[in-house]
């Protein structure tokens, strides 16, 4: 069996979560906490963030998609790079970049907290669409689409969401995120970008 990065990042957040959910005061100390870190540096909290969710559903959610997709761009980045470490840097930064957005929106509000992977896991799937935007999506594990189709209806809901605020999921997180996911890539590898355009101009040479 071959060594999986996503699943030690699987099982390290499963245990943070899980031990965070026993724990308020730790879920507190963990979270983005926008006033926090701009009174008192707490800057960690860019990063432990991304290792709590908010309960079971929000965590199972965001690792299944992280098991389902991560490998794939596990291997892809072994191809691109030749090193599997580059893919922890840019977990981490996926979480990191998701979260500066709501940094910067609320640093002078105490009352605001974040928690969760969904930057890191939204930047998983979109490097997965820039890779191959025909393959298979299932919205909630049922309804099936394109990737790059998803792409598209995700980008959209997530920027109308974050513009019109309100509610309790970190829509910033989830457009930045998938953002970085297309940006991290192309920077390194920018022929992604003309293999992309090919692919959706060629729908027919890669669609069965």
């Amino acid at each position: 069996m071959t060594f999986s990065i996503s699943l030690v990042i699987i099982i390290i957040t499963c245990l943070i979560s899980y031990t965070a959910l026993q724990n308020y005061e730790q879920l507190e100390k963990l979270s983005l906490q926008p006033y926090m870190v701009n009174r008192y540096k707490q800057y960690y909290r860019f990063i432990t963030s991304g290792f709590v969710h908010a309960d079971f559903q929000h965590l199972l959610f965001n690792m299944l998609t992280l098991w389902f997709f991560g490998r794939f761009i596990e291997d892809v980045f072994t191809s691109l790079f030749h090193n599997k470490l580059v893919y922890i840097l840019y977990y981490v930064l996926g979480i990191i970049v998701a979260n500066i957005p709501s940094y910067i929106k609320n640093r002078n509000n105490s009352n605001y907290s974040s928690l969760g992977a969904s930057g890191a896991i939204s930047a998983i799937v979109f490097t997965a669409i820039i890779v191959n935007p025909w393959a298979d999506i299932y919205l909630f594990f049922a309804l099936k689409m394109p990737a790059v189709v998803y792409g598209i209806l995700f980008l959209g809901i997530s920027a109308y969401m974050s513009r019109k605020g309100g509610g309790n999921i970190n829509h910033d997180a989830h457009l930045w995120g998938a953002l970085f996911g297309i940006v991290f890539p192309l920077i390194f590898h920018p022929e992604l970008g003309t293999d992309f355009i090919y692919m959706i101009t060629h729908r027919a040479q890669f669609v069965r």
